[in-house]
């Protein structure tokens, strides 16, 4: 952070960013340089960051860029009504594999049907929801595809109330997701475990 800091001030940066970050070393990192942003997986059933993120988030004034809004493609639906694509990773994920699998599906099955009443994709209404967890949320949808790019843009045109975020929050309970949401072994090195070391210092 000091290196990065001594960017800023020489004009080669702007800004610094942090991703998948432990909440300690986001505090200790603002200290040194205020954080602009900070990027972590957030969705409709990934939701772990509303307990200690997002607060310390707006408690120091960071933007929070939710990647994988879109439930790593589960709320797009076709990895439910078709198949995975050829040598996806998703199919050794924890969510999208056997058992888990299938109780998942009928998380989008219900994400389906509010998306029917607000005339849009389950996508557009995954990522609206996202976008209406505040000012200083941004997803970043992830596609290859120019289609579905003009689609999740698209999602900034459904408007959204109070009842309706309680009704797409209840249609995705976070006890009903089953399976992590990466792979033990990555879970395991997470930023819910893992934290940047103290300067020695610090840590003396």
């Amino acid at each position: 952070m000091g290196e990065l800091k001594k960017l800023v001030e020489e004009g080669k940066i702007r800004y610094i960013g942090l991703s998948e970050a432990n909440p300690d070393t986001i505090r200790r990192a603002h200290a040194v340089h205020p954080i602009t942003a900070l990027q972590m997986e957030y969705s409709l059933w990934t939701r772990d960051i509303e307990e200690e993120i997002i607060p310390l988030c707006r408690e120091l004034g960071i933007g929070l860029v939710p990647y994988s809004p879109v439930g790593r493609g589960l709320f797009a639906g076709k990895a439910v009504v078709e198949s995975l694509p050829p040598n996806s990773f998703l199919e050794t994920h924890p969510r999208f594999t056997g058992q888990n699998f299938e109780k998942n599906k009928t998380i989008y099955l219900r994400l389906e049907g509010l998306a029917k009443k607000h005339g849009c994709t389950p996508a557009q209404l995954a990522i609206a929801w996202v976008l209406h967890q505040g000012n200083d949320v941004v997803p970043i949808p992830g596609t290859t595809k120019i289609k579905n790019l003009h689609d999740n843009i698209g999602s900034v045109k459904v408007k959204l109330t109070t009842d309706d975020l309680k009704e797409i929050s209840d249609a995705a309970p976070i006890s009903e997701v089953a399976g992590q949401r990466i792979g033990e072994v990555l879970y395991r090195i997470s930023y819910k475990f893992v934290n940047t070391p103290p300067p020695k210092n610090e840590s003396a």
